[in-house]
C-alpha cells in the first residue's frame, strides 16, 4: 500500500479554506505521483487548527466528515483526517477514515488530551482504540499527545501493520516527536506514519517533521521541515 501524509499549514478556525487547500493537495498528489496513493492522511484538527474554542469548532464536525467522505469518493482513495466533534460532557478530538467509496470505516477519539495546553479542560479523552484494513494493511490511528504513551500501542500491535499519528506538535519539542515515532515503530515492529502541520498559530511554530518509519525504525520517507509537502511511502 502507498500512504501519503499531508504536511500542511492550517487556517485558524476556517474550515472552508482548509477544505479547499486539502482538495488542491489531494488532487495534486493523485495526479502527479509516480505511484498513486492508496491512503491520504491529514493532520490533527486539519479543518480548524488546535483550537480550545471547543464548542465552536466541534460544530463543524459533520461538515468535516462530509468533506472527507466526498473527497475519498471523488478521488477513489481512502482518506483519514482529524477534527473536533460534539460530545457529552465535553467535545472530543477525533478522527475518521473513509474508504474509496466514501464509507466510514474507522472512528477514533484522542485518548490523552494535552493538559499542558489545557486541552483536558475543553475536550474529553476517548476510551478505546480503533483499527481497520486498507488494501490489506491493518491501520491504527493515534492523535498527537497519545504518542508519548507506549501503553495504547502495545495491545493493538498484533493487529496493526501501520500506526498513523496525526498531530499539531510544536517545534520546541520536535526532537521528542521524531524520537518517539521511531521508538514506537521499533517497539511494536510496525510502520509508523507521523503527520504534523507546519505554520505558526497561538504562539506556537510547527516544523512538521512528518515521516514514515519502517518496523526497524528506519526512515522510509521524510518531509522538509517548516515547508508544506507530502510524505509518500510504501507500507508492506
Amino acid at each position: 500500500m502507498i500512504v501519503a501524509g499531508f504536511q500542511m499549514d492550517i487556517v485558524w478556525e476556517k474550515p472552508k479554506a482548509n477544505f479547499d487547500h486539502v482538495r488542491e493537495m489531494a488532487e495534486g498528489a493523485m495526479r502527479a505521483s509516480h505511484t498513486t496513493p492508496d491512503l491520504l492522511v491529514l493532520p490533527e484538527m486539519f479543518a480548524t487548527g488546535f483550537s480550545m474554542n471547543a464548542a465552536y469548532v466541534s460544530g463543524f464536525a459533520e461538515e468535516t466528515r462530509a468533506f472527507l467522505s466526498d473527497l475519498a469518493a471523488e478521488l477513489s482513495v481512502s482518506v483519514m483526517g482529524g477534527y473536533a466533534e460534539t460530545g457529552d460532557p465535553l467535545p472530543a478530538n477525533a478522527c475518521s477514515l473513509f474508504d474509496a467509496r466514501g464509507n466510514e470505516k474507522l472512528h477514533f477519539q484522542k485518548l490523552h488530551p494535552f493538559s499542558l495546553a489545557e486541552e483536558d479542560r475543553h475536550y474529553r479523552g476517548g476510551d478505546s482504540m480503533a483499527s481497520c484494513e486498507v488494501d490489506g494493511v491493518r491501520v491504527t490511528p493515534l492523535i498527537c499527545y497519545d504518542l508519548r504513551f507506549p501503553e495504547p500501542f502495545r495491545p493493538v500491535a498484533p493487529i496493526t501493520d501501520l500506526y498513523c499519528v496525526m498531530a499539531n506538535w510544536p517545534d520546541k519539542r520536535r526532537s521528542a516527536w521524531t524520537t518517539l515515532l521511531r521508538a514506537r515503530a521499533i517497539e511494536n515492529q510496525a510502520y509508523v506514519l507521523g503527520v504534523n502541520r507546519v505554520g505558526t498559530e497561538s504562539n506556537n511554530t510547527y516544523s512538521g517533521d512528518s515521516a514514515l518509519f519502517d518496523p526497524m525504525g528506519e526512515a522510509v520517507a521524510e518531509s522538509k521541515p517548516y515547508r508544506e509537502g507530502i510524505v509518500l511511502g510504501a507500507v508492506d
